[in-house]
């Protein structure tokens, strides 16, 4: 038989210390190995409770936030589940998923970025204007997403280069931009855009509505970047210790600045469907809409400490807030008690944050 497949048993010895230059005995006889006994503590360790935080991870609690408000909607009212709601709903929740991804990917830094909601209004807008001039639709498309891009590296520089504080340099950019589209729009709505140019956001494909389809491959593609990619990876380490990140040769300042562009992009992308939604660039389009993509975020389990959160948590946290509001509208329910209920839905959130946090910390 080949000795590749078969070996002859080999008796095993026990090793025992000697002294230096003392060799092996002549009368030394091989003795067997004893079996180990079994550890005590995995003898004695407590049966666990599978949970849905096992398997859903942070997400779990949007989850069941979502699950029960669509469950309560629906016994509610006759209109939540009909095909016509739920393409409205699927159209107003997509743009709010894609800026609150952006955002995500910013907060798993631990920074932050004010501006998305200016940006995507300067993007629009301007969108909007070459289009008015006569441009073809695909260049102002894509000028309308790289002005967004070229905000956000403005961002990522102003805080890795000028060691402005996340929050002031993305503030200060909330005003420029939004001063930008004021003036260049003489702060009226600009209209006349082409209907093949409104299509994009309004048609459907086999039914399904194309910001609903756009928004789940925004989604898809940033859960594979930040989940199976090195990138990813450096995201997440930068967020959780960016010194010690340094020191393991992540490049934290080229890392700090892609997370910004990144969310530029997606809020330069945003500000596009929205014109092509609307059929109109807004100069006030996107108020407020950074406030919306922080809150998804933190509902969907993000931690505003940074290295914690998904993008499909990002992206139900933005479904919770569109399954509310639709709800809200549908009920009639005055759209201040709305502000108060997301309001509070953050405030469990992060609550719960801070107390997983403490008992992991004692845990360990």
């Amino acid at each position: 038989m080949p000795k590749l497949i078969w070996r002859e048993p080999i008796t095993t010895t026990t090793i025992t210390s000697r002294a230096a230059g003392e060799g092996p005995g002549p009368d030394a006889v091989p003795r067997a190995r004893e079996p180990e006994p079994e550890p005590k503590a995995r003898a004695e360790a407590p049966r666990r409770v599978v949970t849905l935080g096992d398997i859903a991870g942070r997400e779990s609690g949007g989850l069941v936030v979502l699950l029960v408000a669509v469950g309560a909607l629906t016994l509610a009212s006759d209109e939540f589940l009909t095909g016509n709601n739920l393409a409205n709903l699927a159209r107003q929740v997509a743009i709010f998923g894609i800026i609150a991804v952006g955002q995500l990917v910013v907060i798993l830094t631990a920074g932050i970025d004010l501006s998305v909601g200016s940006v995507l209004g300067l993007a629009g807008a301007s969108t909007a204007q070459f289009l008015v001039a006569g441009m073809p639709i695909w260049p102002a498309l894509l000028l309308g997403v790289g002005i967004g891009t070229v905000l956000g590296i403005v961002n990522g520089l102003l805080v890795t280069q000028a060691k402005l504080p996340p929050f002031i340099a993305t503030l200060g950019m909330l005003g420029i931009a939004r001063g930008i589209v004021l003036v260049t729009t003489d702060a009226q709505t600009v209209q006349g855009l082409p209907t093949a140019f409104q299509d994009i956001a309004n048609g459907t494909i086999l039914g399904i509505p194309n910001l609903l389809l756009i928004a789940a491959l925004v989604t898809g593609v940033m859960w594979f970047v930040l989940a199976r990619t090195v990138f990813g990876r450096y995201i997440y380490a930068v967020g959780s210790n960016p010194e010690s990140a340094r020191l393991a040769g992540v490049p934290v300042r080229l890392v700090t600045i892609s997370v910004y562009a990144i969310s530029g992009l997606l809020a330069g992308l945003g500000g596009v469907l929205l014109a092509s939604r609307l059929g109109a660039g807004i100069p006030t389009a996107g108020t407020g809409f950074e406030l919306n993509a922080i809150a998804a975020c933190v509902i969907g389990g993000a931690s505003l400490f940074g290295a914690k959160g998904s993008a499909l948590g990002a992206a139900t946290g933005a479904l919770i807030m569109g399954v509310l509001n639709n709800g809200g509208n549908l009920l009639a329910i005055n759209a201040f008690y709305l502000q108060i209920a997301i309001g509070v839905l953050i405030l469990v959130a992060v609550g719960f944050d801070q107390l997983n946090t403490r008992r992991a910390a004692t845990n360990a």
